[in-house]
């Protein structure tokens, strides 16, 4: 008998996971085989919680550059036990970008509901994007480049102005404005993330939600 009703598309749809480098003979074997002179990849690590308990970890990974080519990751874990129901979201998200630009962005949900995926590839002169998630499919062909993602959100404050950003997972955009104090915030479809920096890190990401909110919280 399940005790506890679990909204998996909210789980799967609010932590954006991700992952290693584009394709893994690009993640740790590559900055290897640059010997020892090679930069170290940036590297921040949070927690997830819901209603004060930690369910699970976030790691988001910038690779150091690799000439014009820069590869972001975010990998999330989620592995939660109520008493007889287990849950489990393992999310990773990979994109690559050449001077500034995003080439390719792929999302991989292993979930107890199924694997999804998402995927947008830059063709010369539009994307193609495909987003095949839980309760999500979307197809579209955007011909603008597109040069700011989520994953570039947990680097650093966006710039003043910056009005979107590619919502991976989705295969479309969140709308962003600028709070006071460090404080953004992004929307989609009535859905809406907070995310609050300091000194231009940023430290918590709240995804609101009616029943409970999910807060990310750097680790020291």
């Amino acid at each position: 008998m399940k005790l506890l009703k679990v909204n998996y598309y909210m789980l799967n749809e609010l932590l954006f996971l991700s992952a290693l480098p584009l394709l893994a003979a690009l993640g740790p074997r590559a900055a290897a085989a640059q010997g020892p002179k090679a930069a170290a990849a940036e590297v921040r690590r949070y927690s997830i919680e819901v209603a004060g308990v930690r369910v699970g970890t976030m790691t988001a990974t910038r690779q150091a550059p690799v000439g014009p080519d820069v590869t972001y990751a975010l990998v999330s874990d989620v592995r939660v036990n109520f008493l007889f129901y287990r849950l489990k979201i393992y999310y990773r998200v990979t994109n690559h970008f050449r001077s500034g630009q995003l080439l390719l962005s792929t999302v991989e949900a292993h979930t107890n509901q199924g694997d999804f995926s998402s995927r947008a590839e830059w063709k010369g002169d539009h994307y193609d994007i495909v987003a095949d998630q839980y309760k999500h499919h979307y197809r579209a062909t955007e011909t603008q480049p597109i040069r700011y993602a989520v994953t570039n959100m947990f680097f650093g404050e966006p710039p003043a102005g910056q009005a979107r950003a590619f919502a991976e997972y989705f295969g479309d955009y969140f709308a962003l404005s600028r709070g006071q104090n460090g404080a953004w915030q992004a929307l989609r479809a009535g859905r809406e993330d907070e995310y609050q920096y300091t000194n231009g890190q940023l430290v918590t990401l709240t995804k609101k939600n009616p029943l409970k909110n999910f807060i990310i919280r750097l680790l020291p």
